[in-house]
């Protein structure tokens, strides 16, 4: 069995986010010892390649816990679908670079096809449409269609609230730690998909735009804005 640091440097995972699956019981550990180490053996770690492979798909972690425990997931047919929706982006990609490369040295500029992804995006639908196919998946897609921009504009206070009422603690703090890996799985999971760069750069905009700094140091209590950034630095940096 490997140990929780183990698993971290295996997949690229930070252990904080490991944690936090255990926590929302997407990957829980095979054992924890009294002393709180967590150890994953070879059937942990083959859900946890399930895991990632559907988040590249930008599948929510709510949507992945349930795809994995319903009695309908076949995973070789799953993979069969990630790896032709990975050959179709590799594909976009290559065209791409290939588009590039004749803009470099002066040729044709008029050519707008190369960005179409119509094709993969049509296959990712039918793909979240095949292995989406639970009651809680399409409840979570009814919710999702149905909430209101009022509705997640209150939940991101809610979050942001928490915040301020940490501003005392260090930013190195596991709640303030915990309270950034949750800012970042509600980002996911309603709005985009919100990995290490992405959520940097918003640690950023969060002090250097006017509008989203006062917006929350309002919500929120002067300073939170700062806190939060310095939060989210800290958190990347690990």
């Amino acid at each position: 069995m490997k140990t929780v640091k183990e698993v971290s440097q295996l997949v690229g995972l930070s252990v904080r986010t490991l944690h936090y699956y255990d926590e929302i019981d997407l990957l829980k550990p095979t054992l924890v010892r009294d002393n709180g180490y967590r150890f994953y053996d070879y059937l942990a770690l083959a859900q946890l390649q399930d895991i990632l492979l559907f988040r590249e798909l930008d599948f929510p972690l709510k949507t992945i816990k349930t795809l994995l425990n319903s009695p309908t997931y076949v995973q070789g047919a799953a993979l069969a679908d990630q790896i032709r929706l990975l050959e179709m982006r590799q594909q976009h990609l290559e065209e791409l670079i290939q588009h590039a490369r004749t803009l470099q040295k002066g040729g044709e500029q008029m050519v707008f096809n190369v960005y179409d992804q119509s094709q993969m995006r049509s296959f990712e639908k039918e793909v979240k449409e095949r292995w989406g196919k639970t009651d809680v998946y399409e409840a979570y897609q009814s919710r999702k269609e149905a909430l209101r921009t009022e509705q997640l504009l209150q939940e991101m206070q809610e979050i942001f609230k928490r915040f301020g009422d940490l501003k005392q603690e260090s930013i190195a703090c596991p709640l303030v730690q915990h309270q950034v890996a949750k800012l970042q799985d509600y980002i996911s999971q309603n709005f985009y998909p919100c990995d290490m760069k992405i959520l940097e750069s918003l640690g950023h905009m969060y002090i250097e735009d006017k509008r989203f700094k006062e917006s929350i140091d309002r919500m929120a209590g002067i300073g939170t804005a700062t806190f939060v950034s310095q939060a989210i630095r800290h958190y990347c940096q690990f």
